[in-house]
């Protein structure tokens, strides 16, 4: 017999933490299902250890990532913090040879909110009417008036620190007081926006706490303690994570129940009420199968994983998987495109030096394509950038001896400045995830197969990204500029969105403007699954706010009786 629940919501990461919170907190009992295993707020095994407290002082063996990271290893993971990546081998996925995807996985109860870089940008009507405007993509089904109230919701609780600048492209929040720039910084933002009246150069907009308020405090969090371990775990629940937020809320109602190892395989579909009627679940070691009801369902197990468990929904109803009347599912895979900029040094006439480690960096908001149209490609890149004095091993190849040799060591060396660009990938219909027909994993359901690349828009504007910060960091004086573009496959910023997008035709795609499935009403779906769009900045806060909104319209319309 199946247990009963008024909810149920699938990935524990920082949309699936908004979702259990937002559920409970109004009244619904509700299961969150985690596939990785449990992690307590706190129980984080290299927080505070010194390189010399870990194997290889910190640094993963060559032999260990290959074995065991071959995919995971690309976004630079070592013994801090690999506990929160999963094992390649353990859970594999096919891609295509010549047009892969880098997919990069944290199977844990908190997902990647553990992980995440914090960045948290607004996007606006700039991005919202881009599609419809130039025609690439569906019309998103929302403009920035229809989510402004929840992005101000969601800054509020999760603690977000940044500074005013009144630009209507990337719209300011709820903040906290931001971050102090250093003065490289300060004197990289003084020259270059000298030299380009059209830029801005800010401090990061950052989900770390630099004045916690009364509802956070109660809720254990305190004030960012400048340590940038931030990926190690956070025992003063400085930055926003479903330990140190969202999942201390939702327990606290009474109304939460967590279940980890649990590998989802499937939602039901009732064709008799035309709704998702369970969720049926594969114990992760035993293997064993079991099935859980629920009058709401929200997927919100990452943007592949999300989509994997629709794919493989199938039903007579549904052949294609669940919701899938479009043929969109699965779909309009997007990533953003960095690995593009510059970095140089600077000799400034400022003796002091930084203290504390700044968990953030700065940001230059996007220029391009805003009053005039680049002849090169279509919508726009940010930069986020960040600055650090040389140290003792920078003589570590060179040759001395001595005293002086000795003092020397004591010196910091020259400051380093670094911006890399961060641009929208266009939605395309032949960048998709689909099962693969004839592997399966260590639980029977089909392995997830990725076919992605980049377009000539993307290619363009990772270019003009490289050629753009070598004239900025020449503009602020800076000297040893190295400039570069390099080539890698989707997936690596992490940010992966689309394959179950939003849109206003339900022929053309698979959910509304309230992230509801157009053909299963109780099913929503707010993760990156959901974007019909990427913009060009982090998409972190967006899933937040989206949640929370679409949490709000589901909890009415179960209460009117309309699903």
């Amino acid at each position: 017999m199946a247990e009963e629940f008024d909810a149920i919501v699938v990935g524990s990461g920082i949309s699936g933490g908004w979702a259990a919170k937002e559920l409970c907190e109004k009244g619904l009992k509700t299961l969150l299902i985690e596939r990785g295993r449990n992690v307590e707020a706190g129980d984080y095994p290299t927080e505070n250890k010194a390189p010399w407290e870990l194997p290889n002082h910190g640094r993963t063996s060559r032999e260990e990532l290959a074995r065991d990271y071959p995919i995971q290893r690309q976004t630079g993971i070592n013994e801090y913090h690999k506990h929160f990546f999963i094992r390649d081998p353990e859970k594999p996925y096919s891609q295509d040879a010549e047009r892969p995807f880098t997919w990069i996985r944290g199977h844990q109860l908190g997902g990647k909110s553990l992980t995440w870089g914090k960045v948290s940008l607004r996007l606006s009507d700039l991005d919202f009417e881009a599609n419809k405007k130039d025609g690439h993509g569906t019309d998103w089904p929302i403009r920035y008036k229809d989510i402004a109230p929840w992005y101000d919701y969601v800054e509020k609780f999760a603690g977000i620190s940044g500074s005013y600048e009144g630009l209507s492209h990337l719209p300011d929040g709820i903040f906290q007081p931001p971050m102090e720039f250093t003065c490289v910084e300060k004197h990289a933002k003084d020259r270059i926006e000298e030299a380009f009246p059209d830029r801005h150069l800010i401090i990061s907009r950052t989900a770390n706490l630099t004045e916690p308020t009364e509802e956070q405090l109660a809720l254990g969090r305190g004030k960012c303690q400048f340590r940038n371990e931030c990926m190690r775990g956070c025992s003063f629940g400085a930055y926003f994570s479903s330990q140190s937020a969202t999942l201390p809320a939702a327990e606290r109602t009474g109304n939460l129940t967590i279940l980890t190892d649990a590998i989802v395989h499937s939602v039901t579909y009732d064709a008799q009420t035309k709704k998702a009627s369970c969720v049926r679940v594969i114990d992760a070691h035993s293997k064993q199968g079991s099935e859980y009801n629920a009058k709401i369902i929200f997927l919100c197990a990452s943007a592949l994983g999300s989509t994997h468990i629709m794919l493989n929904s199938v039903s007579e109803t549904f052949p294609g998987g669940i919701a899938n009347g479009s043929g969109a599912l699965g779909h309009y895979l997007m990533d953003h495109v960095f690995h593009a900029g510059a970095r140089g040094k600077l000799d400034i006439n400022d003796e002091r030096y930084y203290s504390g480690r700044r968990p953030n960096g700065v940001y230059i908001p996007r220029f391009q394509n805003l009053d005039s149209e680049h002849p090169d490609f279509i919508r726009g890149y940010g930069y986020e950038g960040w600055s650090s004095r040389e140290g003792w091993n920078r003589l570590t190849d060179g040759t001395g001896h001595g005293a002086d040799f000795k003092e020397s060591l004591n010196k910091p060396g020259a400051w380093e400045f670094e911006i890399m660009g961060f641009g929208e990938m266009l939605p395309r219909f032949e960048n998709h995830v689909r099962l693969d027909p004839n592997k399966t994993d260590a639980w029977g359901i089909p392995l997830l197969h990725a076919s992605c690349d980049h377009s000539e828009n993307e290619i363009a504007m990772q270019q003009s990204m490289k050629e753009e910060a070598e004239q900025m960091l020449k503009a602020a004086g800076l000297y040893d500029i190295e400039g570069y573009a390099r080539k890698r496959p989707p997936g690596l910023c992490i940010h992966e969105m689309g394959t179950a997008r939003m849109g206003r035709d339900p022929a053309s795609s698979v959910l509304n403007e309230f992230n509801q499935a157009h053909e299963v009403d109780n099913l929503f779906v707010t993760d990156g699954a959901a974007m019909a769009s990427t913009a060009c900045q982090n998409p972190s806060l967006t899933y937040m706010a989206l949640t929370a909104r679409a949490a709000d319209f589901a909890v009415t319309q179960l209460k009117e009786g309309h699903i």
